[in-house]
């Protein structure tokens, strides 16, 4: 039989006129009638709040103005497709309509993510970038064990060199190289006695990733300060993210490469490529070591504009996915 979904909310007068119209056309055209509150969904509400009555028949839709002979032409077209792919026997239409009259596990778990995934993204970037604070805590109190399983878990993730990351519990927040011009800080070389730190082929360089600090230097965060700055911006512009209501558009593509990416890439890439030793590059390109500053304020660009490029985009597939089961379940209850 015909599935037929009605979206309406209570007290709607023209809801009330399509559903006598679709039950009078019941005779001609056998259906199933399957009503929607769109009340029970913030989703629903924010998508056809300004629309009811909708109503949808296989692929097709009729929004608000709907006339008897609208309902007459789309109940017709959805019947004579529906015996086509019968008539055809379509193994993907067959497939649906399996699919279509049982609820499995895996829609329920589909629609409580859909439902709780901005939850579920901020709890996993304040777990994320919460444990590489966690362990100089961890460190300062002697918690050395889950400390240093905490540093070698984000190892392959990020570099961690201890001239490029953040120190808690110390002298200073942060032990640049000499060659980041910083003059008005103790240098990591200095803090720490490792160095010839300024050769990306030194095999110092390793000490400087394994040294996670002391009493005096203080300890070092899991992750550098532009994995700091990225994540933590990603964090914060999904809870602003939800206190909007989920409202923000996404960013445009062209803003999120000139304003996200340009900087970071910038400001890394001339970093890296500066410090090889290559002759021919030196002419054009100084060695250069860039600074904490610029570290966190190209991750923080780049982290916060992803974010907005992403999430809004997120929500878009997400509410669509909400739609799909709440009318899935609907339609499922009424045939029982």
């Amino acid at each position: 039989m015909l599935n037929v979904t009605l979206y309406t909310r209570k007290e709607c007068a023209l809801c009330d006129e399509v559903k006598a119209e679709l039950n009078e056309l019941q005779s001609q055209y056998p259906h199933r009638l399957v009503e929607v509150d769109i009340e029970s969904e913030t989703v629903l509400i924010a998508k056809f709040g300004l629309e009811i009555p909708v109503v949808e028949v296989g692929p097709y839709t009729l929004k608000s103005p709907i006339t008897r002979q609208k309902l007459q032409m789309t109940l017709g077209a959805a019947v004579d497709r529906k015996n086509q792919l019968e008539k055809l026997g379509d193994p993907e239409y067959k497939m649906k309509l399996e699919k279509g009259k049982k609820v499995t596990t895996g829609d329920k778990v589909s629609f409580w993510i859909a439902k709780r995934y901005l939850l579920m993204l901020n709890m996993f970037m304040l777990i994320y970038v919460g444990l590489p604070f966690l362990a100089p805590t961890l460190m300062k109190l002697g918690a050395e064990l889950p400390a240093r399983a905490i540093y070698r878990m984000y190892s392959p993730l990020c570099h961690q060199f201890g001239f490029r990351s953040f120190f808690l519990y110390g002298d200073q927040v942060v032990y640049p190289l000499a060659e980041a011009g910083m003059t008005d800080l103790k240098t990591f070389e200095q803090a720490t006695g490792i160095a010839h730190l300024d050769d990306p082929y030194s095999p110092t360089r390793f000490d400087a990733r394994k040294f996670t600090g002391d009493e005096v230097v203080g300890f070092k965060v899991a992750l550098c300060e532009r994995d700091v700055a990225i994540y933590l911006a990603i964090l914060l512009f999904g809870i602003l993210f939800g206190l909007s209501g989920r409202r923000v558009k996404s960013l445009h593509w062209a803003l999120w490469l000139l304003i996200g990416l340009g900087p970071i890439g910038l400001d890394g890439f001339s970093q890296l490529f500066s410090q090889f030793n290559w002759q021919w590059l030196s002419s054009i390109l100084p060695y250069r070591e860039s600074t904490v500053y610029l570290r966190v304020i190209t991750g923080a660009l780049f982290g916060f504009t992803t974010a907005w490029f992403a999430y809004p985009n997120i929500e878009e597939s997400m509410n669509e996915t909400v739609q799909y089961y709440v009318k899935k379940f609907a339609v499922i209850q009424a045939s029982q």
